[in-house]
């Protein structure tokens, strides 16, 4: 059965929350920790070595109640059974959403079109395992004969944007390869990659679900052009030991001159998007080892099971859902703003940006309407105390409402506790100062206390700070393969969480052919 069609804004609850808004847009947050010394623990969830601490919202026990209402009243529980069942839930492609068998522990079947997909998914991933090992050890060489030393991932969209977040992200956990990627259809770019890597030892990874991905291709072209090039001695039968892919088109993939062995599978079941944790993630493994990719693995499935499992108000994808929906539906927000205290997660926010926009940027609902409320949300950030001398000027004084994500851990990698001890003070104090603002008799007194009294009229208005925006506070022990699995499985849940209530579907993006089809116009003019 497909997914039930509701329009969020004729349900009981949305009318309710329409009535509360009223009550409670002006009040201001501190009243409601004045209220209750509890909140903290009241607004608080727990995961394994994570916890999200949702307090600082604009959100009463009653507001809670009534999004609680509206995730049942959108059936979403329903939603997530289909989902993990490999129901059709991708409608408008005709396909099942089974990102989650890519990381699935259960043991059981998962069925799609009469066939368990785990058998093939278990396939992979042992493929994947054995190839790692072999190019880790040296056992896998170029062709002529050296180990390999450098990795090249060529893809783009969720072919690039995972695999390059998680490499990085975890880049202390890495190997001794070097590991690259090329993306964009900038010549510039592939140029800038190639130029000093050494063919012998170079294995270049083409991830293209179809091998017809225009800038995929083309990148392809020239690294394959540059590897046959005189200069090298090369022969086409030499792309055997220095090209693999990763692909549902064996035929081209063939005629590229990949080998069979060195071919590893996509399914139509799994967006581009959610594809890291299949073989789209090879150059994860690669760079990390596989039981690093496999713990990674493990970390999404902990979260899927939490998030299959768990009851909505304990259910921590559902909460930050259910609080995204309240602000850009209610309070007309329009972005939200993601920032891991971490530089290795430089590369989360433009991956969630995909994520997200990618997935909930319609304004067509399930039935073929069009929509009269807002989906989506901008979803953009950076790093650590960077932000703070960047644009956290705009989210603290600024006309706009823009609610943040604060992604902290208590450990360092590196053990450098003097600069971790300051950027977790600077962590927590930015939530505070969102929530807290700074009153005109707080700015009165400093001023005083430091002496510029007679700049107090002057600068006083400039310096009040009027508070009450939105936060939430995920904290985690420390950065390893597994958490970050559980972290992005987080905001996958989110976004499908955000699209069912808002009767959209989230895993097509239709929007993104017009400029490709337009693009060949213009080339072929």
């Amino acid at each position: 059965m497909p997914l039930k069609n509701i329009n969020p804004t004729k349900t009981e609850s949305w009318k309710k929350l329409q009535s509360h808004l009223l009550e409670i847009k002006d009040v201001e947050m501190k009243s409601f920790f004045q209220k209750d010394n509890n909140r903290k623990e009241k607004f608080t969830l727990n995961f394994e070595d994570l916890s999200l601490d949702y307090s600082k919202n604009r959100i009463t026990e009653e507001t809670l109640e009534y999004l609680l209402e509206l995730a049942n009243e959108s059936e979403l529980k329903d939603a997530i059974q289909k989902c993990f069942a490999g129901e059709i839930i991708n409608v408008t492609e005709n396909r099942a959403v089974l990102h989650t068998a890519l990381r699935n522990r259960n043991g059981g079947e998962i069925n799609v079109d009469g066939s368990d997909v785990m058998v093939e998914v278990n396939e992979a991933l042992g493929k994947i395992k054995a190839f790692s090992e072999s190019i880790i050890q040296g056992k896998f060489k170029g062709f002529s004969g050296k180990k390999i030393t450098d990795i090249v991932n060529i893809g783009i969209g969720g072919s690039d944007l995972g695999p390059r977040m998680v490499v990085e992200g975890l880049h202390y956990y890495k190997n001794h390869l070097n590991t690259h990627f090329i993306s964009n259809i900038d010549g510039d770019h592939v140029t800038e990659v190639i130029k000093n890597l050494n063919p012998e030892t170079t294995l270049f990874v083409i991830v293209s679900k179809t091998f017809t991905t225009q800038e995929t291709l083309t990148n392809a072209e020239t690294v394959k052009k540059w590897f046959l090039s005189k200069q090298f001695n090369t022969t086409e039968t030499d792309i055997k030991y220095n090209f693999v892919a990763v692909s549902t088109n064996l035929s081209k993939v063939r005629d590229f001159g990949i080998a069979d062995q060195n071919i590893f599978p996509m399914w139509n079941w799994v967006g581009g998007r959610y594809s890291m944790w299949s073989a789209v993630g090879l150059s994860i493994s690669l760079a990390l080892g596989f039981d690093n990719f496999n713990s990674f693995l493990n970390g999404a499935f902990k979260m899927d099971e939490h998030f299959k499992n768990s009851p909505f108000e304990k259910n921590i994808p559902v909460i930050l859902a259910l609080l995204s929906i309240w602000y850009n539906n209610f309070f007309n927000t329009e972005s939200e703003v993601v920032i891991p205290y971490s530089q290795y997660l430089e590369k989360l926010p433009p991956f969630l940006q995909q994520l997200s926009m990618e997935s909930n940027g319609k304004s067509t609902d399930r039935n073929g309407d069009s929509v009269d409320y807002q989906t989506g949300n901008i979803i953009w950030g950076n790093t650590g105390t960077n932000v703070q001398h960047a644009f956290m000027q705009l989210v603290h004084q600024g006309t706009k409402l823009i609610p943040a994500d604060f992604i902290g851990f208590e450990e360092s990698l590196h053990g450098l506790k003097d600069h971790h001890e300051k950027l977790m003070a600077n962590f927590s104090a930015q939530a505070e100062a969102l929530y807290a603002g700074k009153t005109k008799e707080e700015v009165h007194l400093d001023m005083k206390f430091q002496g510029d009294s007679d700049k107090i009229n002057q600068l006083l208005p400039f310096k009040v700070f009027e508070g009450n925006r939105p936060s939430n506070t995920i904290l985690i022990k420390k950065l390893t393969p597994k958490n970050l699995g559980s972290v992005i499985a987080m905001y996958e849940h989110k976004t499908l969480t955000q699209g069912i209530i808002w009767n959209i579907y989230s895993f097509d993006q239709f929007g993104v052919e017009l400029g490709k089809e337009l693009a060949n116009k213009f080339l072929s003019k």
